[in-house]
């Protein structure tokens, strides 16, 4: 690894090595996934689909059931149009899935094929539905795919009737299941009647019972993504994930929403719930006001071990938004904040973060990668490194702690069980942060203790 400086970094501009994203295909196949009864399907050539697949059961330590296009030299010149009506098909025949959600890739956004014309000539099953969105791998990432996939199902499927369900409509960011199902207890707490899209929790944590299932019982329904346009209101979890889709419902159904941060930490999990309580009008449970309690006294009880230590945090937009400001209500210092997704909102909500704590000398770039991330780091190291698995190789050059979270984590375990959201996933993102420096620091004196206990 070259030894260079901030500003002979900075000066790439048209490579990226080690990028902190991937394709928006990956997204999209996790939206679509995360509907009950829904067969993502990849309209290109079959090695993308493979490639998408490993992704993210990789991550999630789960089958990621797909199908694809398998495009072949003829389709790539000729178009993709009869391989769709094709798959479509014997999609319906063989897997008799609900709902195909069509993304496509980068060969099929190339030659220009038109998904809209495609579905409607295709023979689709009465009662059975075809989506589609867009998702160029040149453009965005897989966040933007994400977005992209679920703006898609709106477009498709939500209507309004006039008659308003009482319901809220929560997209709540990409995260895991475990995050999920963290906000579908905090709003069942409360009392609150909602419908989530996507919802990966039961799909892609479903249980071993012996028998296997294309279609896990979990998963947002068709029934209930059309009723979305009957919806009070929605809350868009994530400004740079879920604010498309919502603004997609208020187009459509007229659907008014409200944009927040992902509940990471105590001041964004407060935001979170007081529009819990703005929208229900009853009082906040004690259990949550309890479970509050506990994050503020661990936080106090460790301040000493957090205090002003250093943290490059890297990964997905909204999740390392969430994750600085947490780092920062601990009193730590988020040196270097970093996403591989496009976008100058990151950037200024980073930046307003740095203004409102004031730190001073912390570093925050969108559109970068794990190799500008590590030469800073050389030149300025850093206490923790929290992130995704990829970082672990600037770790271990470095001799720093990694702590995984986010995505994508492919080499541990249970970690799309458990939360890093809410109260609950804040106390084990804690927990995981001051183990990480607190055994660096046993390490550090371990020499020293043995010589005084000798």
């Amino acid at each position: 690894m070259l030894n260079l400086t901030p500003k002979e970094v900075s000066k790439r501009s048209a490579l990226r090595i080690n990028p902190l994203r991937t394709c928006q295909p990956v997204g999209a196949m996790y939206a679509a996934l995360g509907v009950h009864g829904c067969l993502p399907h990849s309209h290109g050539s079959q090695g993308c689909c493979s490639y998408h697949r490993t992704f993210l059961t990789r991550h999630f330590k789960d089958p990621a059931i797909a199908s694809s296009s398998s495009f072949t030299e003829g389709a790539s010149v000729f178009g993709g149009g009869a391989n769709l009506k094709t798959a479509v098909r014997n999609i319906f025949d063989i897997y008799d899935p609900e709902i195909i959600a069509v993304h496509t890739t980068c060969l099929s956004e190339t030659i220009g094929d038109d998904l809209t014309g495609y579905i409607q000539d295709a023979k689709i099953t009465e009662g059975k539905y075809v989506v589609h969105t867009n998702t160029p791998s040149y453009v965005g990432s897989h966040i933007t795919g994400y977005a992209n996939m679920i703006s898609g199902f709106i477009k498709y499927l939500s209507e309004s009737t006039g008659d308003k369900n009482g319901k809220l409509a929560v997209f709540p960011g990409f995260v895991n299941p475990g995050d999920m199902r963290e906000m579908k207890r905090i709003m069942t707490l409360m009392g609150i009647p909602f419908t989530m899209l996507p919802d990966s929790s039961g799909v892609m944590d479903s249980p071993m019972t012996g028998t296997y299932e294309m279609f896990p019982r979990g998963g947002t329904t068709v029934a209930e993504i059309i009723d979305l346009g009957n919806c009070q209101s929605a809350l868009a979890l994530g400004e740079m994930t879920s604010e498309a889709p919502a603004e997609t419902l208020e187009k459509k159904c007229k659907v008014p929403y409200q944009t927040l941060p992902l509940p990471i930490g105590v001041e964004s999990t407060d935001a979170f719930i007081m529009a819990l309580n703005h929208f229900c009008k009853e009082e906040v449970p004690y259990a949550l006001e309890e479970e509050r309690g506990q994050l503020l006294d661990i936080m106090l009880d460790s301040s000493q071990y957090s205090h002003e230590k250093t943290a490059a945090i890297f990964g997905d937009p909204d999740t390392v938004l969430g994750i600085t400001q947490f780092v920062l209500e601990m009193g730590m210092i988020p040196k270097y904040v970093v996403t591989g997704t496009p976008g100058s909102t990151f950037d200024k909500r980073v930046t307003e973060l740095f203004e409102k704590y004031q730190v001073e000398g912390c570093v925050v770039k969108s559109a970068s990668d794990l190799f500008e991330l590590h030469q800073w780091i050389k030149n300025d190291p850093v206490d923790v490194m929290i992130g995704g698995t990829y970082g672990k190789a600037v770790a271990r050059a470095e001799d720093i702690p990694l702590v995984r979270a986010g995505f994508p984590i492919i080499d541990r375990y249970v970690h799309s069980y458990l939360p890093i959201v809410g109260y609950k996933g804040a106390m084990r993102l804690i927990e995981l942060i001051l183990t990480a420096i607190m055994d660096r620091q046993d390490r550090d004196c371990a020499d020293e203790d043995f010589e005084i206990v000798m």
